[in-house]
């Protein structure tokens, strides 16, 4: 399955007052594993940041007076994330925006989800972890993501992130050495700057006195059963 892990930064947070995109960064995974390819640009939004923007995102209105416009480069974005499945964190807000600029591009594009399906990690998040603060900084630290670098918001630190996050969340385990490819370095490489989280699950193992409790429960159910019982025979199956 091909996904793409996507980020976004904006002028300001509600679309509905013409906030626009500031910054667009996909990292595509393929059956779980990060390829090396991504996709980023800065955007000349055609307004103005709001101070609020500006500090979580350091950009300042200057930087982007000589970046394309969304419509200059619509085309490269669809065909980067055409038939995946977007992973986004809050889809509601990057998908909101996305439409929006969609729309003003004045030709037949549809929307995102005639091309892609979603996947909220956020909804996900609240899921698994009901009642608990479920932003990805709180994410990063529940799950043992290295996010020390994310200093500001920036769309491909986030994506990455996203992407770890993503892994820890549906496989118990964080990163996967970001799983890369042969020729990994290449990949890497290709990245630029974005960093490379080396992160390696904690494997837990029983203690003596809980493997003698085990061995006891064990017993107890064979006698319960005045033979062996289920458990007993997955546990010899296991050890063979």
């Amino acid at each position: 399955m091909r996904q793409v892990v996507l980020d976004t930064e904006t002028t300001g947070l509600d679309v509905r007052q013409g906030h626009r995109l500031i910054e667009i960064a996909c990292i595509e995974m393929v059956e779980r594993r990060l390829t090396g390819r991504y996709y980023q640009t800065y955007l000349n939004p055609d307004r103005a940041i709001d101070e609020g923007a500006r500090q979580v995102t350091g950009i300042e209105d200057d930087f982007l007076l000589d970046k394309p416009r969304f419509a200059d480069v619509v085309d490269d974005f669809l065909a980067f994330v055409d038939g995946a499945e977007l992973v986004i964190h809050n889809a509601s807000f990057d998908v909101g925006f996305l439409d929006a600029e969609l729309a003003r591009v004045g030709r037949n594009v549809g929307k995102i989800i005639d091309r892609c399906r979603v996947l909220d990690t956020l909804v996900m998040a609240r899921e698994r972890y009901p009642g608990q603060r479920n932003s990805l900084d709180a994410l990063c630290k529940r799950l043992g993501v290295d996010n020390s670098r994310r200093d500001l918001h920036g769309g491909l630190i986030d994506a990455q992130l996203l992407a770890d996050v993503y892994l820890g969340m549906t496989s118990g385990q964080v990163a996967l050495d970001l799983g890369f490819t042969p020729g990994g370095e290449e990949a890497r490489e290709n990245l630029g700057s974005l960093p490379v989280l080396d992160v390696r699950p904690v494997v837990l193992r029983a203690s003596e006195d809980e493997l003698a409790s085990h061995e006891s429960r064990l017993d107890t159910l064979d006698a319960s059963c005045r033979g062996t019982s289920l458990w007993r025979l997955m546990q010899r199956g296991s050890a063979a």
